[in-house]
């Protein structure tokens, strides 16, 4: 059960990467086509930071992404910094989760929380002590 969860996290990671990455592209657009500025700030300052953001935020999320699948395809827990990055990664989805509830709605906090819980069941069923099933030691009963 814990290879199609980890790919499947993936596979979400790699989604929300895409739309974080489109709709940053968006708010830029937006920035620079109406002059915005904030608190006096350049527009083409705040054009240029939403897409370093969105840019940043999408590397990220494919690195967090590309982390579980290689962990779902070989089967075998992240190794220590890849575990780093999938906690940090569900402690962001957290976060962000209870900030959307405000901002967004109650259906951007769900989908936030299904990704918390992929990454979440992802960590603990790679855990340490586990093994793929073809390197775990059979037990054949000894003779006295």
């Amino acid at each position: 059960m814990r290879r199609p969860v980890a790919i499947v996290t993936a596979l979400v990671l790699f989604g929300e990467a895409v739309g974080i990455v489109l709709i940053n592209a968006v708010l830029a657009t937006v920035a620079e086509n109406q002059s915005m500025s904030l608190a006096g700030l350049d527009p083409d300052a705040m054009s240029a930071g939403t897409w370093a953001m969105g840019g940043v935020s999408g590397l990220l999320l494919v690195l967090c992404g590309l982390t579980a699948l290689i962990a779902g395809i070989r089967d075998r827990a992240p190794g220590r910094v890849g575990r780093i990055v999938l906690i940090g990664c569900a402690v962001v989805h957290g976060v962000l989760g209870a900030v959307t509830v405000g901002l967004v709605g109650w259906a951007a906090f769900a989908f936030m929380m299904v990704v918390l819980a992929l990454l979440v069941f992802t960590l603990l069923s790679y855990g340490p002590g586990t093994r793929p099933q073809a390197q775990r030691p059979e037990l054949t009963p000894t003779a006295p």
